[in-house]
């Protein structure tokens, strides 16, 4: 459905955005692209509906062109920006059967579909007010049904979940999957590590502007899937001990502490930490697997660490010249 060739967009000020992204989005799958602010994500998505054009590389979109078709490409791909569309005085109904309507939906089939997403996403008690009135969240919402109203074969989500309450954004990713599984291909641009893992078929993390990894959440833990996380809220004056067993890895901030241990010592961990919890200690205490977080941390933090030793050489190479 998707397919970036070598994508590579440079700004005026020197920043390299995209740098040599390569990938395919498959149809019919819901792909994660994920980084932290600035890694490239939104620049590189913009790029498919013809925002930006890339300096280099090629972009094709269901077989299109989409650099040197942009218009088509446009028809092909329904977009939720960063930014929610300016609603003043019109109600978030109006505005979602609007778009509809403009993107080519019969009117009874957009009103009722719009009818359906104010359902589903518990949106009535605003449906029908001046959109002037309303929160963040709620706005987000709008622009969320205001792209799926009449999704293209691309539905393009960039961080659609911002600023959206922890119930209305579960029924949102029902809605992406709903989505995918009526044959669309969803590609969501987030840095929300953990929804990412449970909504996305695949994902492709960016850093830098390139491409670090890219799979299945499960193919990424496959280096961490021996490894546990136990995670310690000590009691107020209580001081943090490291576990019998010593972990391969600690952090400890205020009261809370994280420890990554291997499975085989999970009773044992667990009963310690039952004890400390029993005497006094422990306020309250969790174990489970390794997480896409955590892959995702170990790895740019171990990207950043490889630029920075790069750069130092390149300073001592630079000197010795």
């Amino acid at each position: 459905m998707l397919e970036f060739d070598g994508v590579t967009k440079r700004f005026g000020s020197g920043v390299v955005a995209n740098d040599g992204v390569t990938f395919t989005v498959e149809e019919g799958e819901v792909f994660g692209l994920l980084g932290h602010n600035g890694a490239g994500k939104t620049t590189l998505v913009s790029q498919v509906v013809g925002l930006l054009r890339p300096d280099a590389g090629s972009i094709r979109l269901a077989g299109i062109d989409a650099v040197a078709d942009p218009g088509r490409a446009r028809q092909l791909c329904s977009l939720q920006p960063q930014t929610n569309a300016p609603l003043t005085g019109i109600t978030p109904r109006k505005a979602v059967e609007l778009v509809g309507r403009i993107r080519g939906g019969e009117r009874q089939r957009v009103r009722a579909r719009t009818d359906e997403l104010v359902g589903r996403l518990r949106l009535e008690p605003w449906a029908d007010r001046r959109a002037q009135k309303l929160s963040g969240g709620v706005n987000r919402l709008v622009a969320f049904c205001m792209a799926v109203v009449e999704p293209g074969q691309l539905v393009v989500l960039d961080e659609p979940t911002n600023d959206v309450d922890p119930v209305r954004r579960r029924l949102l990713w029902q809605e992406v999957r709903a989505l995918a599984d009526a044959g669309c291909t969803v590609v969501l641009v987030t840095h929300n590590v953990t929804e990412a893992e449970r909504a996305v078929d695949r994902i492709a993390v960016l850093d830098e502007g390139k491409v670090a990894a890219i799979g299945t959440p499960a193919s990424l833990k496959h280096d961490v899937a021996d490894e546990l996380r136990l995670e310690v809220v000590w009691e107020p004056g209580a001081v943090p001990v490291a576990p019998p067993l010593e972990p391969s890895a600690s952090i400890t901030s205020g009261r809370r502490s994280r420890f990554t241990l291997h499975q085989r010592h999970l009773t044992s961990v667990a009963t310690w930490a039952q004890e400390l919890r029993s005497a006094g200690q422990v306020e309250e205490f969790s174990v489970g697997p390794a997480t896409l977080e955590d892959v995702y941390i170990e790895l740019v933090g171990r990207l950043d660490l490889e630029h920075e030793a790069t750069l130092a050489q390149e300073a001592v190479d630079a000197g010795a010249h």
